[in-house]
């Protein structure tokens, strides 16, 4: 049984490293951060990631856009829309319904093309301590294998990940020897933007 729970968790490990790898950039110690063009159809944007929304057969509507601080951005003939903690489907069906006051039946589309909002931050004992910039949604087994797995002498059930919540910080526990022998595999949690990873 033992044997069958570390093949299994051997393979999650595989493919998180595999998937990480084709998406996220990695901004390590002096490393330029970079961003990816492909991301998760449910990412839920935010501030400072760039749009590309084109009306078709209408130069002057295709055009790049950069969600503002505020969670907003400005487009011709509608003002401002929502972006911040929307998916590109939902601002492509809000640029529909206003764009047909002024064009019958526009066809639009939206593309990601940099993501910059969602960011993690994996420091301490890992291989790779840094800044990772990810186009899908990531839990805590995943940006530790983008980080390069644990070093030798990582304390492997000490993990915490550090998250603020409307100005209150919180320490989640994460004890990676656990999950690796299959247990409690609720505590491998999706981050949020801006999570810290604490490997001591």
């Amino acid at each position: 049984m033992a044997r069958i729970v570390r093949s299994v968790m051997g393979v999650v490990l595989m493919m998180a490293a595999v998937v990480g790898s084709a998406l996220p950039v990695h901004a390590g110690e002096g490393g330029a951060l970079a961003v990816v063009s492909q991301v998760d159809p449910g990412y839920r944007l935010g501030a400072e990631d760039t749009l590309l929304v084109s009306v078709w057969k209408d130069e002057q509507l295709t055009r790049e856009v950069i969600v503002r601080p505020d969670g907003m951005f400005s487009f011709p003939l509608v003002g401002d829309i929502q972006a911040e903690e929307r998916t590109v489907e939902d601002i492509r069906s809000d640029l529909v319904k206003r764009l047909t006051k002024y064009i019958p039946n526009p066809n639009v589309s939206v593309a990601v093309t940099k993501v910059i909002s969602y960011k993690v931050y994996v420091i301490g004992r890992v291989n790779k301590p840094g800044e990772y910039v990810i186009g899908h949604y990531t839990d805590v087994l995943q940006a530790l294998s983008l980080a390069g797995g644990l070093t030798p002498f990582a304390a492997e059930n000490e993990i915490k990940v550090m998250r603020r919540v409307r100005g209150e910080q919180y320490a989640i526990p994460f004890r990676y020897g656990d999950v690796r022998k299959g247990r409690d595999l609720e505590q491998n949690i999706l981050l949020l933007r801006g999570d810290v990873v604490m490997v001591p």
